[in-house]
């Protein structure tokens, strides 16, 4: 089965992780198209990944950049923030890295006579958690809450985050020396998840040109506002989605659970993320409803990080990706009428 997959799905999987699967900027949101014109100011190439990376943000969901070092994941996370006039912060996980270290902590004031909460990194609009699996299961489920219900829980008492609220989590792929996989609940809380990659030989040579007289970053301003974003938010979950769109979403989860190479499919929660990051795609995109394409597209980013693969199947040379090739070459497409919500 392995040995098919590999030989017959490789193209479809390229060509389903490509930039072809893009738009032009022209046919963005007018407000998401000034966001993304921004960006590009400091991120060179990476079309694809600052599109879903407001896919993420636009359906109040979060992202797994698994990567090598040095090409470009914090700039990425800052140059989003500033855009969006959203505040930044940094979470560099450690070993020794506590949950109160990430939630914050209550430190009694001898003047006031009461104790007084000091929040931690994670009160913030976009927090950039780097290298997540460097630290602890009980470090990283310090997270879980604050991923899922938007508020964190110390001493008893539940604080809200702020809205907007994004965390993108980094990871080594190549160094696992000291390193604490992360579990299948936290991976389910991730919306999406991606990959850098490096940049072309032009494109570094652009990187270079543009850094010669200082770093971009420090001259990047903000084109939209909290309120802005908020609002935005909102409007992305009136996008509208067909009965039968809906149906091959599903249609697709179930599909992952059903394949023989798979162990463990993706659950309910990815059936409801691959809907909201479809609505947030077509609302970036300059529309108001769900096509099948948009869930094409999405599948690999919002699926892929919940399917586990039998050990046969791993030995075989199967991957996730092919597997999610193979599932949308077989799962009947809707053909749906470019119906435009009235």
């Amino acid at each position: 089965m392995g040995n098919r997959i590999i030989e017959k799905e490789r193209e479809n999987k390229e060509a389903l992780m490509t930039d072809s699967n893009l738009v032009s900027v022209d046919q963005y949101h007018p407000k998401l198209a000034e966001v993304m014109n921004n960006v590009h100011k400091v991120m060179v190439g990476k079309e694809q990944v600052v599109e879903l990376t407001l896919v993420a943000i636009l359906a109040k969901g979060h992202i797994l950049l698994e990567d090598v070092p040095g090409v470009g994941k914090t700039m990425l996370v800052r140059s989003l923030a500033r855009s969006l006039g959203c505040t930044f912060k940094r979470i560099q996980f450690t070993p020794d890295l506590l949950p109160s270290d990430v939630t914050g902590v209550s430190i009694f004031n001898q003047k006031e006579l009461k104790f007084e909460f000091r929040p931690g990194p994670i009160f913030g609009h976009i927090v950039l958690a780097d290298e997540i699996n460097r630290t602890s299961p009980k470090t990283q489920s310090a997270l879980l809450e604050a991923m899922e219900e938007g508020s964190v829980t110390v001493d008893g008492e539940t604080r809200p985050l702020p809205s907007p609220f994004l965390v993108m989590a980094t990871q080594n792929p190549i160094e696992y020396e000291g390193t604490y996989p992360l579990p299948e609940a936290q991976l389910d809380r991730f919306l999406l998840k991606l990959k850098l990659g490096y940049p072309s030989k032009d494109q570094e040579v652009d990187l270079l040109v543009r850094l010669r007289a200082g770093h971009p970053i420090d001259k990047l301003e903000a084109v939209m506002s909290i309120e802005e974003l908020v609002n935005l938010q909102e409007e992305v979950r009136k996008v509208y989605v067909e009965d039968s769109v809906a149906r091959y979403m599903v249609a697709l989860a179930r599909a992952t659970r059903e394949h023989p190479s798979v162990y463990l499919g993706a659950s309910p929660r990815g059936s409801i993320a691959l809907l909201h990051a479809a609505q947030a795609l077509a609302f970036i995109r300059g529309r108001d409803y769900v096509i099948p394409d948009d869930v094409k597209y999405l599948a690999p980013y919002t699926l892929g990080h919940r399917i586990i693969l039998t050990s046969e199947a791993r030995l075989n040379g199967a991957s996730v990706e092919l597997i999610i090739a193979e599932v949308l070459k077989h799962v009947s497409v809707p053909v749906v009428e470019e119906v435009m919500k009235s």
